[in-house]
């Protein structure tokens, strides 16, 4: 089990094509501020069907991509 699993349920249960999601929503989904381990954790997300595309450091936002 992982830290990030509630934010991959949260993808899995959203079925949107592409979810745009900002820093502050993700923290209020998981409980916590994303860090630099996301970057490890962020493969994760393709076994509840998506993939992470764009992350802004800049906007404060992580887009995630429905794989088809």
């Amino acid at each position: 089990m992982s830290k990030y699993d509630p934010l991959w349920q949260y993808l899995q249960i959203d079925r949107h094509d592409t979810v745009r999601l900002t820093f502050e929503e993700i923290k209020s989904i998981l409980g916590f501020d994303i860090d630099h381990s996301f970057l490890t954790y962020k493969k994760e997300a393709v076994q509840f069907g998506y993939q992470v595309g764009k992350i802004s450091l800049k906007e404060k936002h992580i887009t995630f991509n429905k794989l088809q």
